[in-house]
C-alpha cells in the first residue's frame, strides 16, 4: 500500500513538473490595410451614386488621397474580405468601424457593379472594431457612426440610389419614393438598377441620419447634408452643413482590426496580432 502511494506521489510531481515547463511562444503577425477610397463632402467634387464606385476608374491623386474625393482603381479591382471606413480629421483617425465581408475574395467594383437588384447587406455580425475618439464631435447622427447594423450597399428604390448604408438607419421600401434613405454616395434621381444619374439636381455625396421624407419638405424639413457636394438642388431641398470629416474607405485580405482614434493614416496601414502559443 505503501508503495503504491509512493508511485502516485511521484506521478503526480512529473505531471506538475511538466505543466510549469511548458514554454509560451508569442507570434507577431503583421497584417495590411490599403485605401480604397476617401470622400470629402466640401471639396467641389460630387460622389454621388454614379460616379466612381462601378465605373472601374482612377479619381483624385495620391498626395490629396486623404484631403479630397480619391478612389484607387488598382485597390478597387483586388479581390477582398474585410472593410474599415474610418472617419478621419485632416488624416487623423476621428472613428473607426471594421467589418467582415459575407463573401470573402471578391472586390468593392464586382460588389458595387452588382446593382440589379441591389440592396445587398453584404457584411454579417455587425462591425468586428468600433473605436470612437473620446473628443470626436457630431456623432448623432452621422450615417456611419450614430446607427448600428451591418454595410449594405446599392440601397435602390424607385429613381434612388445610396451606395453605402447601415442597415440600423431607415431603408425605404423598394416601391416607396419617400426620399428617405441616408448614407454615403446618393441619389434622387438616378436609375439605381444602371448606376446612371438622371440630371446633375439631385446627386450628393454624404445626408446624415435623419427622418425628412419628400412630403414634409415643404412644411417642416430639408435634406441635411455634410459639406456642399451636391447637385443643383443644393441650398432648396438639399442643405448643405458642417463636414464632420473625411470618410476613408480602407479594405484588406485579412486584417480583423484597425489602428485606433488619434492614429495618423497612410495610403497603406499595417496592423500587429499578436498570438500566444503554449507547447
Amino acid at each position: 500500500m505503501f508503495v503504491l502511494i509512493l508511485l502516485v506521489s511521484i506521478l503526480s510531481q512529473l505531471t506538475i513538473t511538466r505543466a510549469r515547463s511548458l514554454e509560451r511562444i508569442e507570434r507577431v503577425e503583421t497584417k495590411a490595410w490599403h485605401l480604397a477610397m476617401n470622400l470629402n463632402p466640401a471639396d467641389g467634387h460630387v460622389m454621388g451614386y454614379a460616379v466612381g464606385w462601378a465605373q472601374d476608374i482612377f479619381i483624385g491623386t495620391y498626395t490629396e488621397a486623404l484631403t479630397k474625393d480619391y478612389l484607387n482603381r488598382v485597390i478597387w479591382n483586388h479581390p477582398v474580405s474585410y472593410i474599415a471606413i474610418v472617419r478621419h480629421q485632416g488624416g487623423e483617425v476621428d472613428a473607426v468601424k471594421v467589418f467582415r465581408f459575407t463573401q470573402s475574395g471578391r472586390s468593392l467594383l464586382s460588389r458595387f457593379q452588382d446593382m440589379n437588384p441591389g440592396r445587398d447587406v453584404v457584411t454579417e455580425g455587425g462591425p468586428l472594431q468600433e473605436s470612437v475618439s473620446k473628443n470626436a464631435q457630431n456623432m448623432g447622427d452621422d450615417p456611419i457612426f450614430s446607427v448600428g447594423g451591418d454595410l449594405a450597399f446599392n440601397w435602390a428604390y424607385t429613381d434612388n440610389g445610396h451606395r453605402i448604408v447601415m442597415t440600423g438607419g431607415f431603408l425605404s421600401p423598394t416601391g416607396v419614393n419617400d426620399d428617405n434613405t441616408h448614407g454615403l454616395g446618393n441619389d434622387f434621381a438616378c436609375n439605381p438598377l444602371t448606376g446612371v444619374s438622371l440630371g446633375d439636381h439631385w446627386p450628393h455625396e454624404i445626408s446624415n441620419i435623419q427622418n425628412c421624407p419628400n412630403t414634409l419638405w415643404s412644411t417642416s424639413c430639408k435634406v441635411q447634408l455634410q459639406g456642399s457636394d451636391a447637385g443643383t438642388q443644393i441650398g432648396s431641398n438639399l442643405m448643405s452643413g458642417p463636414v464632420y470629416g473625411n470618410y476613408a474607405i480602407y479594405v484588406s485580405e485579412d486584417a480583423t482590426s484597425f489602428l485606433g482614434p488619434g492614429q495618423k493614416l497612410e495610403l497603406e496601414m499595417e496592423v500587429e496580432n499578436k498570438l500566444t502559443f503554449f507547447g
